[in-house]
Parts: structure tokens; C-alpha cells; sequence
């Protein structure tokens, strides 16, 4: 037997090159610990990788108990029995602590086929985001929250001497004394093939063929959301200062430029926390209020569009409404039946996830509802928008393999429960960044999609041109 651990040199390839059989482990059959919960659960084991290529700590990894120093194995089998040449087991902090390989090739009875040699170390590499994934860019302070660097992602390649067919499941021990600090395991891989398993972002050819996403400067604002009319005429941007968060509104000069700065006092009745949606033509989502537990209020309001002028027309109330976290998001449909919010409850996958509500006849809305695992991970998603063919949403989350810390992501609706949602795709590393990415507001009319970005701890507003026929289809 070797002792083979390969660098993962193309983490941000989108295709693999290679045509190797590869598969995860989609069933836990035995395990040493498991912390429980929905976060760092023995379960976010499954699937592909979630947290590669980004790497980094993650609530959608294993973390077992004895993961600062302690021997813990897991057992994992597969849809279906294959030959397997390679098992990848995907280090997402301080890789370097698988010990032993074994597979069952259908007796049920498990062969050693890799081992860890004395002194034997694997290489990894160091990853390119500024911050981990417990960085958390909040959506109504847009303060940067300071994180650790990542420290030691890795991918284990443990190559067979000779290929076993047949392969139903999986056993990897580790001993987590080899390595200081924290310890996660993000995904176990098999493959037919000496061909190292790539991770990848889910993107496709279509999103990574865009023009490289520009910076739309705005002197004496710092960005924190944006928004655009229906008709795409006028722009909104909430800016960020010291003393108070202030809402402004511009509209196009004879270049075609976003100029005509003008700052919206009808909506800027509070100190921090003022952004606003444009919904349909005569229709602005506000936030802003306090949350008030028991009242089922939400924060959130309604103002109507009458000539540029802004009348308050309702507070936004949910049935039984509930968040955990001190933010929130919220969208609505055009006729307003639907309520969209990102929030934390009982019902969430993990953290921060996205909800629906169905609107009563009193205008008020009912129980949030979460629109399932799908569309929702472990860790957060939020700030979304749905277009105007009630399918298409846009939304940012760090809780799918991703270019940065977060991404902005499209996934589009498949019935009329509002629960079943495809799988979300990554807009690409044209928009993407290697650090925050979010808030996206898609200008239908101009085809353009506007969303705030982090650079160099400061934020800042970006713009790609976008075609709706690529946007608004559910292939990509």
C-alpha cells in the first residue's frame, strides 16, 4: 500500500476533465460521536462537498467530539457498489488526520486499503477568502465582522494500490492529536480513478461566460443595498455612516449615469436601519422598525408610489412571527400575496434560511413557512428577490460550495407549493468575489443586476449586465 495525499491544485475549476465515476456518501451506517443538531451534525458528512473549494470552518461539516485531539471513524456507503481506485475525504480545517482507509466490497466485512506512514504528512493549501465562514455580514448594520484566518484546508487522496470492484461502503478513523486546533470533515468521495475528485462550484457556462462585474462609484455614499424601479428609471441605495443609515434615490443624467442625488425623507423616518425593495411599479418593501415580539409585527412596511411621493400604507404583520436573529430580510410577490423573509426560527435547517408566508384575507400574512432543505442549508441564506415571474429568485448564502464567504446564488421554483426549489447555482466568478457578495437586486428593464460587495473591508457597489433569457431559465 502508498501513502498518497495530492495538493487540490484547481479548486476553483467549474468542470471536471476528467471522465471518472465518481460518487459520495449518501448513508450513514456507523459513527464514533456526533455533536447532534442540525449544525455540524454527522449528517453534513453527506453529499458532495459543501465548504470546498472555499474551505474553512462551517456548520454544514462533521465536527466530532474528540476533534481537538482524539481518535473518532465514521462508516458511509454509497447509492451503488463500484469499483473504487481513490477515496477523497474532504479536510475543510486542519487536514492531515486521516490514519485509515477500509472499504466492503459487498461481504460486509471491512478491507484496509490505506494507511497513514510514520511522519507521513498531508499537503494543503492555504485558502485565498480573507475570513472563514462564520463571518456574518449582517443585513440591516452592514458592519464586516472580524473572523480567523482559515487555517490548513485539505483533501486527503487516498490512492489504492490495487482497485477494488464492488465497493458498497466506506471506514475512515482519524486520530485528531496529529494536528492542533479545531478538526472538520466536510465530505467522503470514491472514485474509479487516480484522478484526483475536484471540487466544484455549481455555476455554469452560461454565468462564467459574463463580462467581469464592474464597481459603480457613488462619491460620499458607502453602500449597503440598492434597488430599482420597475421601470428602471430611478435607483436606490441605502448609505452607511456613523450617525445613521439614510436612504437615496437617483435617476439617469444624458450619459446614462445613476446621478441626481437625492435623499428620500419619507423614508428615512428611522436611524439604522432604512433599505427598501421596489415591488411592481407603485410599490416600495421598507424596512427599518423595531421587531416586536407578540405583536406579529415584523418590522417591515408597506409604502405606495404616487407621482414620487411615498404614502405609508401598512406595517408588515406575520402570524405568530418569531426571529432569532436581530436582522432580517424580506421580498414580496407583485399582487403581494407572498411574503418572503430570511430568518432564524425553530424550523430553520441551521441558521438563517428563507421562509414564506401566504397573505389572509385581512392583509396581514400567516405562518412563515420554510421553503425547505433544498434551497436551505446549515449555515445562511437570505437576502433574496424574486423576479417577476414568480420562479426565478435571487438570494446570498455561505452554505453551498462557493468562490467566497458569501455568494450570490439563483434557483428557481419547480411547482406551486413554494417549497420545491432547484438546486441553487452559483452566479459564477464574474460576480462572485473571494469575500462578501450579497444583497442583489435585478433591474428587469435594463437587464442589469446590481448587488453590494466587499472589498478590502469596506463596501462596495456592483454591476453586471445580465440577459433575463439567461437569468430566467431554469437550466442556466
Amino acid at each position: 500500500m502508498k501513502n498518497i495525499s495530492l495538493l487540490c491544485a484547481a479548486f476553483f475549476m467549474l468542470l471536471s476533465v476528467n471522465a471518472q465515476q465518481v460518487q459520495w456518501a449518501n448513508k450513514l451506517i456507523k459513527f464514533s460521536s456526533d455533536l447532534g443538531g442540525k449544525q455540524h451534525g454527522i449528517k453534513r458528512i453527506l453529499g458532495k462537498p459543501d465548504v470546498f473549494p472555499q474551505g474553512g470552518s462551517s456548520p454544514n461539516a462533521w465536527t466530532p467530539k474528540k476533534a481537538l485531539d482524539g481518535y473518532e471513524w465514521v462508516e458511509v456507503g454509497f447509492e451503488k457498489p463500484q469499483t473504487v481506485k481513490q477515496v477523497a475525504i474532504f479536510e475543510n480545517l486542519n487536514a492531515g488526520c486521516v490514519v485509515s482507509v477500509a472499504v466492503d466490497d459487498g461481504s460486509g466485512k471491512y478491507k484496509r486499503v490505506w494507511s497513514r506512514k510514520p511522519n507521513y504528512k498531508t499537503v494543503t493549501f492555504k485558502a485565498t477568502i480573507p475570513a472563514d465562514r462564520n463571518y456574518y455580514f449582517k443585513r440591516k448594520r452592514r458592519k464586516i465582522q472580524e473572523s480567523p484566518d482559515v487555517i490548513n484546508p485539505g483533501v486527503e487522496y487516498a490512492l489504492l494500490e490495487e482497485a477494488v470492484s464492488g465497493v458498497v461502503a466506506v471506514r475512515v478513523e482519524f486520530n485528531f492529536a496529529l494536528l492542533p486546533g479545531q478538526k472538520e470533515i466536510d465530505a467522503i468521495g470514491i472514485s474509479d480513478s487516480e484522478t484526483p475528485i475536484q471540487p466544484t462550484v455549481h455555476s455554469t457556462a452560461t454565468f462564467e461566460n459574463l463580462s467581469l462585474a464592474q464597481t459603480l462609484t457613488i462619491p460620499g455614499i458607502v453602500p449597503s443595498s440598492c434597488s430599482v424601479s420597475a421601470d428602471g428609471t430611478k435607483f436606490f441605495v441605502t448609505a452607511i455612516n456613523d450617525t445613521k443609515n439614510e436612504i437615496y434615490s437617483f435617476t439617469k443624467d444624458a450619459t446614462g449615469k445613476w446621478s441626481n442625488k437625492k435623499i428620500e425623507p419619507a423614508l428615512n423616518a428611522n436611524d439604522r436601519y432604512n433599505h427598501m425593495r421596489c415591488i411592481g411599479n407603485d410599490l416600495i418593501l421598507k424596512g427599518g422598525g423595531s421587531y416586536k415580539k407578540g405583536t406579529h409585527e415584523t418590522g417591515f412596511e408597506l409604502f405606495a408610489v404616487n407621482n414620487g411621493n411615498y404614502e405609508h400604507l401598512a406595517p408588515i404583520k406575520v402570524t405568530a412571527y418569531n426571529n432569532y436573529d436581530e436582522t432580517a430580510d424580506a421580498y414580496l410577490t407583485i399582487d403581494r400575496k407572498v411574503l418572503f423573509m430570511g430568518i432564524e426560527t425553530d424550523f430553520s435547517q441551521g441558521a438563517g434560511d428563507l421562509y414564506f408566508a401566504l397573505q389572509k384575507e385581512d392583509g396581514t400574512y400567516g405562518l412563515l413557512q420554510n421553503m425547505g432543505k433544498v434551497i436551505n442549508s446549515a449555515a445562511d441564506e437570505g437576502m433574496c428577490q424574486l423576479l417577476s415571474d414568480n420562479k426565478t429568485m435571487l438570494f446570498s448564502s455561505d452554505g453551498f460550495s462557493a468562490f467566497g464567504s458569501y455568494d450570490i446564488f439563483v434557483s428557481y421554483r419547480l411547482d406551486d407549493t413554494w417549497k420545491n426549489w432547484s438546486e441553487p447555482i452559483n452566479l459564477g466568478s464574474k460576480v462572485n468575489t473571494t469575500d462578501f457578495d450579497g444583497l442583489p437586486f435585478y433591474d428587469e428593464k435594463n437587464e442589469v443586476l446590481y448587488y453590494i460587495s466587499s472589498q478590502n473591508e469596506t463596501n462596495i457597489l456592483k454591476f453586471i449586465p445580465l440577459p433575463k433569457a439567461d437569468l430566467m431559465k431554469p437550466n442556466g
